[in-house]
């Protein structure tokens, strides 16, 4: 991080094939090595698996499952005279939307057999109907800020 001035936030251009920002972040988060080609390739067929699936545009699609998994409350940790609580706070949107992406690949990463492409649509149309992996994270990360929320006047 800079110290002078705040970082600038740079502009993600939307994907070829369906123009979306959305879409264009999924395949850079997806990405390991600088291997975009093969992002591209998992993502475009997981948009058309989740498209045969839920027979709704794929765009669309992937919006309502990101939002589902977006979580809205999380904790920190939080010094106060040597002891550190788990203080409740409110997720920013970016942070949220981010969560919510990281959550998805990674919970798709982690199911077994299928090609990845395959285990990323599953694990977006869990999400786009509310249920798998990725939703229970979210919950859990909600229960954890309502189970600490003794503590919310710590919030800084």
């Amino acid at each position: 991080m800079p110290r002078r001035a705040r970082a600038l936030k740079r502009i993600t251009p939307p994907d070829a094939k369906y123009q979306s920002v959305i879409v264009s972040k999924l395949i850079n988060h997806l990405m390991i090595c600088g291997k975009k080609r093969t992002a591209e390739s998992i993502t475009y067929g997981a948009m058309e698996l989740l498209e045969q699936q839920t027979s709704k545009d794929p765009v669309t699609a992937l919006e309502q499952a990101i939002r589902n998994a977006t979580p809205l409350l999380q904790v920190k940790s939080r010094r106060v005279g040597g002891a550190t609580y788990q203080v409740p706070v409110e997720v920013p949107p970016e942070r949220g939307f981010s969560l919510a992406l990281r959550w998805l690949i990674n919970s798709s990463r982690a199911r077994k057999g299928k090609a990845m492409k395959e285990r990323l649509a599953a694990e977006l149309i869990d999400a786009f109907q509310g249920q798998g992996t990725t939703i229970k994270k979210r919950e859990d990360t909600h229960k954890m800020a309502e189970a600490n929320r003794a503590f919310a006047h710590y919030r800084w």
